[in-house]
């Protein structure tokens, strides 16, 4: 068995065996870690996949001199979980935003709403078949992210990415709507 000196020489000379020996040798602290900070085992896995493509990428970055290799592997992961936190803050911001868009049943259809209601449609028939569906799983049939994995056959990573560019999108759309129609400025746009 190599040292991790001997292996990060292996790693940064773009050895694959070596990063599959990072990963037998330190994948289960850096998912218990990410398990610990995220309290979910699906995003935990995710992060611990991230931090090793990212340590793949960045292998050049990695200088024994500063730090063992575990420490590095456990800086990448809490960097991916803060991103994951970040996003997934972003993502219920956004689903907020769109649900109070949703009038309730006994609220009267004002112009400015069906206007809206209008522009999220079109937006939607403009997104990609699978990103369109995987918004339409969450906001109108109001399913987690796990279970549109279920339904749709997606890797869980794919199924956040597609609400998440999606939702940039629908983001875009509202800026741009926002700047148009004065009125409305104050509306989603400020919220999305």
């Amino acid at each position: 068995m190599s040292s991790d000196d001997e292996l990060a020489e292996r790693l940064r000379a773009g050895d694959e065996k070596a990063l599959r020996t990072a990963y037998e040798r330190h994948g289960s602290a850096v998912l218990y870690l990410a398990q610990r900070l995220l309290g979910n085992r699906a995003d935990a896995e995710d992060v611990t996949q991230l931090t090793f493509v990212a340590a793949w990428t960045g292998r050049d970055g990695y200088d024994p001199q500063r730090g063992t290799m575990l420490s590095w592997l456990l800086g990448i992961a809490r960097r991916k979980v803060v991103d994951r936190l970040r996003s997934a803050a972003r993502d219920d911001r956004a689903t907020e935003t769109v649900r109070t868009q949703l009038p309730p049943p006994d609220e009267r259809e004002t112009p400015e709403r069906i206007v809206d209601r209008l522009v999220v449609a079109d937006e939607l028939g403009r997104l990609p078949e699978e990103q369109r569906r995987t918004l339409e799983l969450a906001f109108f049939d109001d399913l987690t992210h796990p279970q549109i994995s279920a339904v749709t056959g997606l890797p869980l990573g794919t199924v956040k990415s597609h609400i998440r560019r999606g939702m940039a999108s629908l983001r875009r759309r509202w800026e741009v709507d926002g700047a148009a129609f004065g009125s409305r400025s104050a509306g989603p746009s400020r919220a999305l």
